[in-house]
């Protein structure tokens, strides 16, 4: 059974940045993609940034060049490294994980989306927050 514990989240000011970390239980990273997502109140959950099996990442255009999504694979933790913070990025950021078939790095974060119904075995933490202040 996969687990996701996601912390790290909390109030920083516009242009300051955090670093949000995500604790798996019984992932099989051969066979796993990771994930995170953010969803905001009143709009849709989004992906913000994922690792592919072979840790090839992929990230929303809102985010590139600002985040960076990376893994330890020996302490089994997914990190989300946040910079440049701005209002906008204001969500419950929930980490997540999927079997993964073969498929485009460019199609990871709307896979890992939609895995739950295409039958895909995914599994999402609880998640933890983020408010950015202007």
């Amino acid at each position: 059974q996969v687990q996701l514990v996601e912390s790290g989240g909390g109030s920083v000011q516009a242009g300051g940045s955090l670093r949000l970390s995500c604790v798996a239980s019984g992932l099989i990273y051969s066979r796993h993609c990771m994930a995170w997502f953010r969803q905001a109140p009143g709009k849709e959950r989004e992906g913000v940034a994922g690792l592919y099996r072979d840790s090839t990442p992929s990230y929303a255009d809102s985010v590139k060049g600002r985040f960076t999504v990376s893994q330890d694979k020996a302490k089994n933790i997914l990190y989300l490294e946040m910079n440049n913070l701005k209002p906008d990025d204001t969500a419950m950021y929930y980490c997540a994980a999927a079997d993964c078939p073969p498929l485009k790095r460019a199609d990871l974060l709307r896979y890992i989306e939609a895995a739950q119904a295409l039958g895909a075995p995914s599994y999402w933490g609880q998640g933890t927050q983020v408010t950015v202040s202007s």
